[in-house]
């Protein structure tokens, strides 16, 4: 049966770092036991040696060996074991220049050849070594053996190899007690990271976290709407499709930062929470968009963005059409006056003046149209204005066209020059409405390519500190409407005309109120270009 690791995360962390704790105590212990061993080796020779210089350097050894025989109760026996003894050497051998050995631990070894070569001591060498002899296997130290200056023999000493094993083994207990008491504190280590990282991730289980960060990626990925996850030094951290799509960044943004990313603006103010609020509107690039901003706990931010560019569209649509049928309204209430009026004149018999009543409602209805039309050549524009008109005079509002008016049917992009310009009127009335002698004037004239819209009112005006302001997203100083929020109108203005190349501002009109400009330098096309595409 195959035995596997604990599912959750706390258990496979503990038992992973307590294995990676003993595998270091045990391999530190190894570390630590090999070289010892050969620290204790190299010790018990050094003291081999020593005792063997000490037992060289008497005189009377030398002279002993020279002058006796080889005997177990010789001068050279006795004074071997009394260093023997006193040191607690194995042995200690000594012999002539021929190898017969003069003393030994067993006297019976003594006047018989040495067991191991003494040639390298008999040469006049110090040796260090460990080796087997009849005595089993020692530490030995071999040095020269001199007397008036020339060798007569050697002295070799043994210390016991099991006593040097013996003090390894001796040391081993308080080695591993180390070890212990550090295997002790790597798993309380363990223990305690084990219980953070149980925290963090809510003890689940690797399997489970992975399969919450791939559920993650395919939720963020997605859905349809866009998420923006910045850290605590303004980074982009997690930028999902929707995202991209929206702020029209690519996956190359995420790691930057927020404004070198977007670059200067409601939105980058926005997402970084330099504004602060819910359901914060702002413009990117043609998009009207909803932000939401969620600070976490670890500095950074998670930011919501929601399209609704096809709503406001929808809100403008139903703006326009209340329009139409304000001004429809007021045509038909106009027009409900009028046969009135002639049912009256009729009714009294005034066949001619019922005549001429005809002929100038006509004309100055047909008069109002024709001004327009002459004046704006582009079909859009002409009746977006005969429209305002009509509602403009359902208001209590004169809407004018100014003299100076001229707009060739060149239009690059007729429907935002509409767009700009719907915009700027129905502002216009509703700043006029209440004024004293509220009027409107409207021109639109044409300088090569270029294209200058002028809209004045008699309304209050536009402070100087507000002047700026006017064209944020979000600003505004009426009511919201029932379909959404304010404050959309001249930011698109603005946008529109820098799309184009263009700018719009907004100054003091001569006769007080406001006067509304917008320049479009690359608004029309090529003059050849349009009498080549009239002539087929």
């Amino acid at each position: 049966m195959r035995i596997g690791l604990p599912r959750r995360v706390f258990s496979q962390v503990l038992v992973m770092q307590l294995a990676i704790a003993a595998g270091v105590a045990v391999l530190a212990t190894g570390l630590f036991l090999a070289p010892l061993s050969d620290q204790l080796d190299d010790q018990a020779m050094r003291r081999a040696l020593a005792i063997a210089q000490t037992t060289a350097a008497q005189p009377q050894v030398a002279e002993d060996l020279t002058g006796t025989r080889p005997s177990p109760s010789g001068p050279v026996q006795a004074e071997a074991e009394r260093i023997r003894e006193a040191t607690g050497a194995e042995y200690i051998v000594i012999m002539n220049e021929r190898g017969v050995r003069w003393s030994h631990a067993n006297p019976a070894e003594i006047g018989r050849l040495v067991s191991t070569d003494p040639s390298e001591a008999l040469a006049g060498h110090e040796v260090m070594e460990i080796d087997d002899g009849t005595l089993g296997r020692s530490a030995r130290g071999k040095v020269p053996l001199r007397a008036d200056g020339e060798i007569v023999g050697a002295v070799s000493v043994g210390i016991e190899y099991d006593s040097v094993r013996d003090r390894l083994i001796s040391s081993i207990p308080g080695l591993f007690a180390y070890a212990g008491g550090a295997l002790a504190v790597g798993a309380l280590a363990a223990y305690l990271i084990s219980r953070r990282v149980q925290k963090q991730t809510r003890d689940l289980a690797f399997s489970d976290i992975s399969a919450l960060l791939a559920e993650r990626e395919a939720m963020l990925h997605g859905i349809r709407e866009g998420v923006v996850a910045l850290g605590r030094n303004g980074r982009i951290r997690l930028l999902n499709d929707e995202a991209q799509r929206l702020l029209t960044l690519g996956p190359e943004a995420i790691g930057r930062p927020l404004d070198e990313a977007l670059g200067d603006g409601r939105t980058t103010d926005v997402l970084a929470g330099r504004v602060t609020g819910t359901d914060l509107l702002t413009v990117r690039g043609q998009r009207v968009l909803v932000a939401n901003r969620m600070p976490t706990d670890d500095g950074g931010a998670v930011a919501t963005l929601r399209d609704r560019t096809e709503l406001e569209r929808l809100g403008r649509e139903l703006d326009s059409t209340r329009g139409l049928i304000d001004a429809l309204r007021a045509k038909d209430h106009e027009h409900a006056n009028h046969l009135h009026t002639l049912l009256g004149l009729l009714e009294l018999e005034m066949y001619d003046d019922a005549v001429e009543f005809v002929g100038e409602t006509v004309g100055s209805h047909r008069a109002t149209a024709e001004q327009v039309t002459e004046k704006l050549h582009d079909p859009l524009l002409a009746a977006l204005l005969v429209g305002k008109v009509a509602v403009a005079a359902e208001r209590g509002v004169s809407l004018r066209i100014s003299d100076d008016t001229r707009l060739p049917d060149r239009l690059i992009d007729p429907q935002g020059l509409v767009t700009i310009a719907g915009n700027l009127v129905d502002n216009a009335l509703d700043a006029a409405v209440g004024s004293r002698a509220p009027r409107v004037e409207v021109a639109l004239r044409a300088e090569g390519r270029s294209v200058q819209l002028r809209v004045r009112d008699s309304g209050g005006g536009v402070a100087q500190e507000q002047r700026e302001l006017i064209f944020t997203e979000g600003w505004s100083t009426k009511e919201p409407p029932a379909h959404g929020k304010r404050g959309i109108g001249l930011a698109l203005v603005r946008r529109l005309a820098e799309r184009q190349g263009g700018s719009a501002y907004v100054g003091e009109a001569p006769d007080g109120g406001a006067e509304f400009t917008v320049v479009l330098p690359e608004a029309l096309t090529e003059t050849d270009l349009a009498h080549a595409e009239e002539r087929p």
